[in-house]
């Protein structure tokens, strides 16, 4: 009985749950926007510095609060019912946004690099980035071609529906990973030479770290939110789904 009263306290309505998850998201892009224009000189497109604040604002909003709603679309109770084809030009055209705006993140941040004779993919946040967009690219091109594409049979769908889902929420944690990880490399590299060193925690650092752990935790109840059975669109040919 205990038990029961404690998961009905828990069990929050996914719509309130999905609208503070949208601010949440909302504020993450707000604070990497407003270090990168407050403590970090603003933006650019002359290859200096400024044209690399693209990228942290860039791949924060694609590839990890865009990203993020799409991977949320099949878990709104509207979609569980009715034609699939809507929601899954929905889900696919999310995270295609999500796409383009982290491979304009990577042009800004190689552009920076090259114009300053830097050289690229040398640290583990650049190589687990560029292997997240990679496995990234990869997912929506197999859903599309598996799941969009009027051709596709019913069993190939069947067998790779776990895989696409399994695989989503792998990078959205990948995703996570990357920008927290670049949020403390920028930092050790910018809060040196002539500024408060990092490990005296000025403004900066700790306005940066909030973003970082505000990123984790946005990730991390995305995440929650698709392992929640009570979420999930119910199987095809259960009593409810059919009903």
């Amino acid at each position: 009985r205990c038990h029961h009263r404690t998961m009905d306290m828990l069990d929050v309505p996914f719509l309130p749950f999905c609208a503070f998850l949208g601010m949440l998201g909302l504020l993450c892009v707000a604070m990497v926007g407003t270090w990168c224009q407050h403590w970090r000189g603003g933006f650019s497109l002359d290859g200096s510095s400024r044209t690399f604040n693209w990228h942290p604002v860039l791949m924060v909003t694609g590839l990890v609060v865009l990203y993020g709603a799409a991977a949320l679309v099949y878990r709104i109770p509207n979609t569980w019912s009715g034609p699939k084809l809507p929601w899954k030009v929905l889900h696919g055209s999310l995270a295609l946004g999500a796409f383009i705006l982290t491979v304009l993140g990577l042009a800004a941040v190689f552009s920076f690099h090259n114009s300053q004779g830097t050289p690229n993919m040398y640290s583990l946040h650049s190589w687990m980035g560029l292997g997240t967009v990679l496995l990234f690219s990869c997912q929506w091109a197999a859903g599309f071609g598996a799941f969009l594409l009027p051709w596709a049979p019913a069993w190939l769908r069947a067998l790779y529906k776990p895989i696409h889902v399994f695989f989503g929420s792998t990078i959205l944690m990948l995703s996570v990973a990357s920008c927290v990880s670049g949020i403390n490399e920028k930092l050790f590299f910018s809060l040196k030479n002539g500024t408060t060193a990092y490990k005296l925690l000025p403004a900066e650092a700790v306005f940066a770290n909030t973003l970082g752990l505000l990123i984790l935790i946005f990730g991390v109840l995305v995440v929650g939110a698709l392992a929640r059975p009570s979420w999930k669109r119910p199987d095809s040919n259960s009593p409810d789904s059919r009903q």
